[in-house]
C-alpha cells in the first residue's frame, strides 16, 4: 500500500528529477501525454500546464495515489493500471515515467516495445533511482537478510532493478531513437530534527513499504531502530542537516520523424 502523505514528505526533493527530466522534452504541440507512475498526481498537473491542448492522463498502480489523484480536481484525467500492461496509442506523443520503473521486473523490455509502438516524432523520458548501491540501500538488505527478519524478508529486499544511463540508451538507439542520457546525483540536504532519522523518514515512503507490509507491528518497530540507529552512523547531522546523496539515471528518446 502506499501512503501519499508519507511519500510527500520529500516532496521538493521528490519533485526535482521529474522537472529536470522535464526540461529536456522538446515536444511542441503533442496530442496524447501519458505519465506512467502517476502517484498523486501534483506533477502529471504539470504536464497538462505546459500543454494544454493535449489530453493529459495519468496511471498508477496504487489505488491509494490514484484516489489523491483525482480528488485534485484538475484538467489530467487518471486512472488505475499496470504499467506493464500498458501500450502507446497511436496519437501518444509524450510519454513520462518518474521513479517507477524501477518496481516493474523486466521494464527494460517494455522500453524496447513501447519505442517500437509510438508513432513518429514521439518523446519517451524516464528517471529512475540509481542509488540501490548507496549505503541507505546495503543497509536495508544487511538488516532484512539477519535474523530474525531473512525468512519473511529475504525475497523483498533488491539488487539494484534498473540499468545505467548507458545501458537504457543502448536499447533505445537499436530502436532508431536519438536519445540524451544522464545521470545526477543530488545531494539532499535534509534537516535533522524530529526523533527519528531523516533518511529513514525518506526510505519509509518507498523502499521501506514492502517491508512494512511484510512484517507485523512488533517484528516493524524493531527493524524500523535497527535500521534507523545504522542510518544515523553513516548519515551523521552536521548543522542540524544531513546529507544524502542521490544518484539518478535520466533517459530522453525521440523517436525518428520516419520509421
Amino acid at each position: 500500500m502506499w501512503d501519499p502523505a508519507t511519500y510527500h514528505r520529500f516532496g521538493d526533493e521528490r519533485s526535482r528529477p521529474f522537472l529536470d527530466l522535464l526540461a529536456r522534452v522538446g515536444a511542441d504541440r503533442p496530442r496524447v501525454v501519458v505519465d506512467l507512475g502517476c502517484g498523486s498526481g501534483e506533477l502529471t498537473e504539470t504536464l497538462a500546464v505546459r500543454w494544454p491542448g493535449a489530453r493529459v492522463t495519468g496511471l498508477d498502480s496504487s489505488p491509494e495515489m490514484i484516489a489523491a489523484a483525482g480528488a485534485r480536481g484538475g484538467r489530467a484525467e487518471f486512472r488505475l493500471g499496470d504499467l506493464a500492461h500498458w501500450r502507446p496509442g497511436p496519437d501518444t506523443d509524450v510519454v513520462v515515467t518518474n521513479a517507477a520503473l524501477q518496481w516493474v521486473p523486466g521494464h527494460d523490455e517494455l522500453l524496447t516495445r513501447w519505442a517500437a509502438a509510438l508513432p513518429p516524432g514521439a518523446w519517451l523520458a524516464l528517471q529512475v533511482p540509481g542509488n540501490f548501491d548507496a549505503p541507505s540501500h546495503r543497509l536495508l538488505r544487511e538488516v532484512a537478510r539477519s535474523r530474525p527478519y531473512a525468512a519473511v524478508l529475504g525475497d523483498l529486499v533488491r539488487e539494484a532493478p534498473v540499468d545505467d544511463a548507458a545501458g537504457y540508451a543502448a536499447r533505445l538507439l537499436a530502436e532508431g531513437a536519438s536519445v540524451d542520457a544522464w545521470e545526477t546525483t543530488y545531494v539532499h540536504l535534509l534537516s535533522a530534527e524530529g526523533a527519528d532519522h531523516p533518511v529513514l523518514r525518506w526510505m519509509e515512503g518507498t523502499a521501506l513499504r514492502p517491508v512494512k507490509a511484510a512484517l507485523d507491528d512488533t517484528a516493524w518497530r524493531a527493524f524500523r531502530a535497527t535500521l534507523g540507529a545504522k542510518l544515523a552512523a553513516v548519515y551523521p547531522a552536521r548543522s542540524g542537516k544531513v546529507a544524502f546523496p542521490f544518484r539518478r539515471v535520466f533517459v530522453v528518446a525521440h523517436v525518428q520523424e520516419e520509421k
